[in-house]
């Protein structure tokens, strides 16, 4: 863009300098992405998510962004996942009072999720400061409820695949990602016509809810997530494997707990319980219990898209309605006294409770009391990340710390990954492989391995040059 300032003082003809691209997380890790745009006229911020896992990364969710929340026009949000979302109350506690950008389902989801995770920091700084187990004097939460309505208030659904203007000079188009209900990856056209695309968290052709997500078009600059950058799904042995370790904790009385994400891996757990009940692989006289009030209200989200037949569900889905989303009759457990009672329940059972990665939630309370019996099972069903005790029992953890206490694991432990929402190694480099290669590609959201694997495919088999950024790192985009 050339801009002419008129008169008889006229000066020279000035072109808009390139825009400046900063990684504020998401970089060396899976968690806490956070990708800053700044141009001539605007500041745009690509997710906000929170960082978890290690002590190191948690404690970076307290240190404060280089520019103030105020001077932030917009915030893009790919998709409600905590990591890619969790941090926007903190960011509002700090001046925010831009839009937030993002789709309808996202928005929905991003309530449910927002809403438990002030409601958990709460709950964490008030254990701690009862029982004395917190560095901190008094332990305080990230953010509270008043953040949380603060920032529901700005939040801004827009459709997909409709190109809007979201910051002076930035226009922003939204396409399906195929990773959780809602999730999309972004496209940014900057006010000196450079583009950048985010791919958020990229979904896997085989979901069994949602259709693929729609290929990659081209963009100067491509941000792609790298979790899954060194490892293949191996979908039906995943499957036999999930019904053999069932089969068997079931047949010794034992329970079957899984660490599930409340949102799309509770729905996608559900949905393969419900194939293996109507196989008759899961007795119907086993309970299947869901305990996460926060699972809960997703499925109620995902429920009312089959109604309204979305667009991103896959056909059989919305044909099989509801009954998709579900092994009927499956037990709902909604309130502390239910949850209370079900940890006094014996197996056989099934119970589904976040979080995901147990790093929180009524999932700690269950295997706690589960882990030391030998006739029961965890399954892991999704990427576990440093420093979470998901990651630590698929590494084969003999004890577990929790609640500022060592807990035995002899309860066998099993890992099925097929069940992540992410697209694997090889279905990465098939979602780009259409498109003209970037000018440049950042592999951001992934552990350094996984980081480091996916740069040398993708130079291999696309010819592509793509780099693993630094932490705080800031490039042009050209």
């Amino acid at each position: 863009m050339i801009t002419v300032v008129a008169g008889p003082e006229e000066s020279a003809p000035t072109r808009s300098r390139p825009a400046l691209l900063t990684f504020l997380g998401g970089v060396g890790t899976v968690t806490g992405s956070k990708f800053l745009v700044e141009s001539d006229h605007a500041r745009v911020l690509v997710d906000c998510g929170l960082f978890q896992g290690l002590a190191d990364l948690r404690r970076r969710n307290w240190r404060e962004l280089p520019c103030d929340g105020a001077d932030i026009e917009t915030v893009v949000v790919t998709h409600a996942h905590l990591d890619h979302c969790g941090y926007l109350p903190r960011l509002a506690r700090h001046g925010f009072r831009g839009r937030i950008v993002t789709t309808e389902f996202t928005a929905r989801l991003m309530e449910i999720v927002l809403r438990d995770s002030a409601k958990l920091q709460l709950e964490a700084a008030h254990h701690a400061n009862e029982h004395g187990w917190s560095k901190h004097r008094p332990a305080q939460p990230l953010y509270d409820d008043s953040d949380v309505d603060r920032t529901l208030k700005l939040l801004d659904p827009v459709p997909l695949h409709t190109p809007v203007d979201i910051a002076t000079g930035t226009r922003l188009t939204l396409h399906p990602a195929g990773h959780i209900l809602g999730s999309a990856w972004a496209h940014l056209t900057l006010e000196d016509g450079h583009t950048i695309a985010v791919s958020g968290d990229l979904g896997r052709p085989g979901h069994p809810l949602l259709l693929p997500p729609e290929p990659f078009s081209g963009a100067d600059v491509l941000l792609m997530e790298s979790t899954y950058g060194n490892r293949w799904h191996e979908e039906e042995q995943g499957r036999a494997r999930f019904a053999e370790v069932l089969g068997r904790t079931l047949a010794r009385g034992g329970t079957v707990v899984i660490p599930a994400f409340a949102l799309d891996r509770t729905e996608v757990v559900l949905h393969e319980l419900a194939e293996l009940r109507r196989a008759g692989a899961l007795p119907a006289a086993v309970p299947v219990y869901v305990d996460s009030p926060m699972a809960l209200a997703a499925l109620d989200v995902y429920r009312d898209a089959v109604l309204a037949k979305a667009a991103e569900l896959r056909p059989e889905v919305i044909l099989a309605g509801p009954a998709a989303l579900g092994p009927e009759p499956f037990h709902p457990v909604r309130s502390v006294q239910e949850s209370d009672e079900l940890g006094r329940t014996r197996g056989p059972a099934v119970i589904v409770s976040a979080s995901g990665m147990a790093t929180g939630g009524r999932v700690l309370h269950h295997l706690r009391r589960l882990l030391p019996d030998p006739r029961n099972a965890v399954v892991v069903v999704g990427f576990a990340a440093q420093g979470t005790r998901a990651r630590d029992l698929v590494e084969g953890a003999q004890v577990l710390k929790m609640f500022g206490e060592y807990v035995p694991v002899r309860a066998q432990v099993a890992n099925l990954p097929h069940f992540s929402a992410h697209a694997d190694a090889g279905q990465i480099v098939d979602w780009l492989r259409d498109a003209p290669a970037p000018h440049a590609t950042y592999l951001v959201h992934g552990e350094p391995d996984a980081a480091d694997a996916l740069r040398d495919r993708i130079d291999r088999m696309l010819g592509w040059t793509a780099v693993v950024p630094r932490s705080g790192e800031r490039v042009l985009v050209r």
